[in-house]
C-alpha cells in the first residue's frame, strides 16, 4: 500500500533537516574511496576562451510552462522582457525536455540522459536503498557524474545555484547521503533556494548552502523577486574576478500560482472565450510570427479534455480566473526577468554575457479536470466551493493548478502536455542571448536540440568540457553533443537520434522521423500500440503514418531498445498506478487503435 503523504512526497515534500556539510570521511564512508574522489574537484583547467575573455553565463529555468506561453511563441501573455531576449537573439522551435522536472534538471546538469543518472522519475523517497543498487529509477544522481557547474568550477568559473533544485532523495533514514546531492555538494560555490519540487512562494522553504533558513513572514515577501534579486547580487562586478555561472531555477510557474492581485486583474476577461478559441488564435500567431512552419495542422481537442461551450456559467467563470492568475504569475516572472537583464546592461556586462532561457517540460496536465485550487493534486474542492472563494486567487490561502484543458492551449500547437511522450510534454521554448556573439538576431533555429546538449554547449562557450575522469575516477559517458555552432548557422548539425521512456510511455526521434507508444498499465510492453509522425512535414504530430509505413516503424522500435539498452538499467519499468492515474494517461487509447 502506498504511503499516506505518498503524493506529497512524489511532487515535493519540503526538507525539514537543520545545516549540516558532508566531510570527506562522510562521503568516503557513503560512497567508498573510488566513487568518493569526483567530489574533490580536479585541479586541471582548461585553456581561456580564443578572445582570453570569458563571457558570464545565465541559466534561466521557468517551471511548467508550455510550448506557446511567451509571446515570443505566440502567446497573448505579456512577456516583453523575454521576448526582447527573443528578438535580439535566437528562438529554437525544436529543443525538447524530459516532459518532467526532475529529468530534465539532471540532464541539464550532467549532459547525461536521465535514466543514466538514476533520475529516470522524481527523486527516491523512503528508506535507502544499498548504494549499489541504484539504477535508472533510483532518483539518486550517482558522484561520477561530474556536473556542468563542477566542470566550469575547473574552467575558471564562480558558481551560483538559485532556486528549485530537485535533484536530491529524501531518504527517511539517510540525510546525510541526502546531502551529497545538494547543489553545494556538486559543483556550486552559493546555493540559496529550494530542494523539493515546489514551495510557496509568500513562505517558500529556502536553504542557503547547506543551512535550512527560517521561513520568510514578510507581507511583500515574493520568492521570484528574492531570486532574482539573489541573481543581481551574483553578478555584481566587483563580487569576483571570475568569470560567472548563475543558475537560475525559477519556482515561477510551477504551481501555486502566487501573484499579487493587480497582475491577475490586469488579464480580467481576457480568457472569458475560454481554452479551444485561445488554442487557435495562439495557433495562428504562432504563424503570423514564424516560429512554427505555415503547414502545421493543428490537433483536434483531446480526449478527456472538455469542449468549452458545454460548460456552464460558473465553470467557465471559475475556470477563466484560473488561467488569469497564470498569465499573470507569467508576467510577474518575467518582470523579475527584466530586473536582471536591465542590470545586466546598466552594469555593461549585457553584451559578453549568454543568456539561456527554457522551460523544463510541457504545460502542467496533473490538475485534471477541474484543476485544483487549495491543493493542486486531487483536489475535492467543487466548482461550487472554487467560485465562493474566486477573489483569493493567487493569494497565500490557495495553491493553484489550472484544469487540464488550458495546458493544452499552453502547449499549442502539439498534442498533449507535461509528463507525456508526445511534443506537448517534451517540446518548450529555448531562447538564446549572447549580443557579442549571434549575429542573426531575431531568427529562429530549427535543428533538433535535446535537453542533454546543454551542459556540453556551456562548456564549449567557456572553452571546457566534462572531465573523462576525475582524481582517478572514471566519469559516466556524457551522451550531450555542443549546439554552439547553431549560434552563428542555420544549417549547422546536431544530434540526429534521441530516445524517450517516463512512466511506461516511450518516444524515439530519428532525424525526421519520432515514433510514440503508450503503455496501458498491467499489461506487456510487447503490446504497447505506437505510432509514427514524419515531423518535418507533420511539425505538431497530427497524421499518424504507422498503417502506412510499418517498416520505418519497426526500424524505430529496434532503435528505441538499441538506444533505451545503452542508455538506461533497466530500459522499462511499470508506472505507479496512482501517478498513471493522475496524470490521465488511460484517455490515450481511444484514438490509436483501441
Amino acid at each position: 500500500m502506498l504511503p499516506k503523504d505518498y503524493l506529497s512526497n512524489v511532487y515535493g515534500a519540503p526538507h525539514t533537516a537543520g545545516g549540516w556539510s558532508p566531510t570527506r570521511r562522510d562521503v568516503v564512508k557513503l560512497m567508498g574511496a573510488g566513487a568518493a574522489a569526483s567530489l574533490i574537484g580536479s585541479s586541471r583547467a582548461f585553456a581561456q576562451s580564443a578572445d582570453g575573455k570569458q563571457p558570464n553565463i545565465v541559466m534561466v529555468v521557468i517551471d511548467d510552462a508550455g510550448f506557446s506561453d511567451l509571446g515570443a511563441y505566440g502567446s497573448e501573455i505579456k512577456t516583453p522582457h523575454i521576448d526582447e531576449l527573443a528578438t535580439g537573439g535566437l528562438r529554437y522551435n525544436r529543443f525538447d525536455t524530459c516532459a518532467i522536472c526532475s529529468p530534465t534538471r539532471a540532464a541539464l546538469m550532467t549532459g547525461r540522459n536521465p535514466q543514466t543518472v538514476n533520475m529516470d522519475d522524481l527523486p527516491g523517497k523512503g528508506e535507502a536503498p544499498p548504494i549499489d543498487s541504484l539504477n535508472a529509477h533510483s532518483g539518486e544522481l550517482p558522484l561520477n557524474a561530474e556536473t556542468v557547474a563542477a566542470a566550469l568550477q575547473k574552467t575558471g568559473y564562480a558558481t551560483f545555484a538559485l532556486g528549485k533544485w530537485h535533484l536530491c532523495p529524501t531518504y527517511s533514514d539517510d540525510d546525510a547521503r541526502n546531502r551529497l546531492s545538494w547543489p553545494r555538494q556538486r559543483g556550486f560555490d552559493y546555493f540559496y533556494g529550494f530542494l523539493s519540487g515546489h514551495t510557496d512562494q509568500y513562505h517558500p522553504d529556502l536553504v542557503e548552502n547547506n543551512t535550512v533558513l527560517p521561513t520568510p513572514d514578510n507581507p511583500d515577501y515574493h520568492l521570484s523577486v528574492d531570486l532574482v534579486d539573489h541573481a543581481i547580487d551574483a553578478m555584481q562586478p566587483d563580487k569576483t574576478d571570475k568569470p560567472k555561472f548563475v543558475y537560475l531555477a525559477l519556482g515561477a510557474t510551477h504551481s501555486p500560482y502566487h501573484v499579487p492581485e493587480a497582475y491577475i486583474d490586469a488579464y480580467r476577461g481576457a480568457y472569458d472565450k475560454g481554452w479551444d478559441e485561445i488554442r487557435k488564435e495562439r495557433f495562428a500567431r504562432q504563424k503570423d510570427i514564424g516560429i512554427i512552419p505555415d503547414n502545421t495542422v493543428l490537433p483536434p481537442r483531446e480526449v478527456g479534455d472538455a469542449a468549452w461551450d458545454t460548460l456552464d456559467d460558473q465553470h467557465k467563470r471559475v475556470f477563466a480566473r484560473f488561467m488569469e492568475t497564470y498569465a499573470g504569475f507569467m508576467t510577474h516572472t518575467d518582470e523579475q526577468i527584466g530586473r536582471l537583464v536591465d542590470y545586466l546592461k546598466e552594469t555593461g556586462q549585457y553584451d559578453n554575457t549568454l543568456i539561456m532561457l527554457i522551460t523544463d517540460n510541457g504545460a502542467a496536465s496533473e490538475g485534471g479536470a477541474n484543476g485544483g485550487f487549495f491543493t493542486p493534486y486531487l483536489d475535492k474542492t467543487t466548482v461550487a466551493e472554487m467560485d465562493a472563494h474566486l477573489d483569493e486567487a493567487g493569494s497565500p490561502s490557495t495553491y493553484m493548478l489550472y484544469p487540464r484543458p488550458w495546458a493544452y492551449a499552453g502547449d499549442t500547437p502539439f498534442r498533449r502536455y507535461k509528463l507525456w511522450p508526445y511534443a506537448g510534454g517534451v517540446r518548450t521554448p529555448m531562447i538564446v542571448s549572447w549580443p557579442d556573439h549571434i549575429e542573426d538576431a531575431g531568427a529562429v533555429r530549427s535543428q533538433y536540440v535535446n535537453v542533454i546538449d546543454l551542459a556540453p554547449t556551456i562548456l564549449a562557450v567557456a572553452g571546457g568540457g566534462f572531465s573523462t575522469s576525475v582524481d582517478g575516477v572514471e566519469q559516466l559517458p556524457v551522451a550531450g553533443k555542443s549546439a554552439l555552432e547553431t549560434f552563428t548557422s542555420s544549417d549547422a548539425a546536431t544530434r540526429s537520434v534521441q530516445f524517450f521512456t517516463m512512466r511506461g510511455n516511450r518516444a524515439i526521434t530519428d532525424g525526421d522521423w519520432r515514433a510514440v507508444a503508450m503503455h496501458r498499465i498491467d499489461t506487456d510492453f510487447d503490446e504497447d500500440p505506437w505510432q509514427l509522425f514524419n515531423v518535418a512535414e507533420d511539425f505538431s504530430e497530427s497524421h499518424d503514418l504507422s498503417q502506412e509505413n510499418p517498416e520505418k516503424l519497426e526500424a524505430m522500435k529496434a532503435l528505441w531498445w538499441e538506444e533505451a539498452k545503452k542508455y538506461a538499467n533497466p530500459p522499462l519499468a511499470d508506472p505507479v498506478e496512482l501517478l498513471y492515474n493522475l496524470n490521465g494517461f488511460g484517455d490515450a487509447f481511444e484514438n490509436i487503435g483501441d
